[in-house]
């Protein structure tokens, strides 16, 4: 197949570098600057500059950008797809994306799945990325009602050739609604947390539990700041109740009520156990 990749950055990037390293398939890139579409032509993950004429040659799209940007790009490309073109985007939020995508597709004859590679580590760019950034990760695809199965399969088979070990198939809420609990909170909380005094003198005060709370912190504001707002409803209400949460948690350490502290204590454990599958 031929294949675009929209946006060489850390996961566009590294979309294209796996494409190269573990398929057959030719790769297309853009990028919004000349320097970084240069240096993926340089070392192979890409073959070739994608124009508006290759474009339409294309089986397949990915769009690894901002999620304004996605539905900007996709809107004024639309026209030049392919007929039966495959589209994917690597969105964190799909309610605000999809809905407008699944329309230009249904519009233009092309097909379009939500998805969102769970991978990716703190530092952003093309340098950052890498072939193997999605081994052992899911990817999370976001089919439009009643899109036939062959075409899932076939999204879900691109995904696997990336590397990924496995395929999630949701829809637009429920997507919005778990990220909101496993990565945007987390990048909440972390970011909240180093922002205390502490952080400033911890060097021989911490250790791995430091580091595991404050590595996301190392965040693209721009980035967050929107993901954050697209799906500003369910996040706020996650974040509400893990402050409820925390206050018990101040309120018993406070009073020295070390039977709720340990109960508290043991209910968070139980759910860790349960969560993780250890619990029978």
């Amino acid at each position: 197949m031929k294949i675009a990749v929209i946006g060489l950055g850390l996961i566009g990037g590294s979309i294209a570098r796996a494409l190269k390293n573990k398929t057959e398939h030719t790769v297309l890139g853009w990028n919004r600057t000349e320097q970084t579409l240069c240096k993926a032509k340089l070392i192979g993950a890409i073959d070739e500059p994608l124009t508006d004429e290759t474009l339409g040659e294309c089986d397949a799209v990915f769009i690894a950008l901002y999620p304004k940007l996605t539905i900007d790009w996709l809107a004024a490309h639309a026209p030049l797809l392919k007929k039966g073109a495959m589209v994917i985007d690597t969105c964190g939020v799909k309610q605000a994306v999809c809905p407008p995508c699944f329309a230009l597709a249904e519009q233009y004859g092309f097909d379009f799945l939500g998805g969102h590679p769970m991978a990716g580590v703190e530092h952003a760019g093309f340098d950052s990325s890498s072939s193997e950034m999605f081994q052992r990760a899911s990817m999370i695809l976001v089919p439009p009602t009643g899109m036939a199965i062959e075409t899932v399969a076939r999204a879900k088979a691109l995904a696997l050739e990336l590397g990924f070990a496995s395929v999630t198939i949701t829809d637009a809420a429920e997507h919005d609604r778990m990220i909101a609990y496993t990565s945007q909170m987390a990048h909440v909380v972390s970011s909240a947390y180093v922002q205390s005094p502490c952080s400033l003198r911890h060097r021989g005060f911490s250790a791995g539990s430091y580091r595991d709370m404050t590595r996301v912190a190392c965040l693209q504001e721009e980035m967050w700041t929107e993901l954050f707002l697209d799906n500003s409803e369910t996040l706020s209400d996650e974040l509400g109740a893990l402050i409820g949460r925390l206050e018990q948690f101040r309120q018993a350490i406070a009073r020295k009520d070390a039977p709720a502290l340990q109960e508290m204590l043991r209910a968070g454990r139980i759910r860790k156990e349960e969560a993780d599958g250890k619990v029978l």
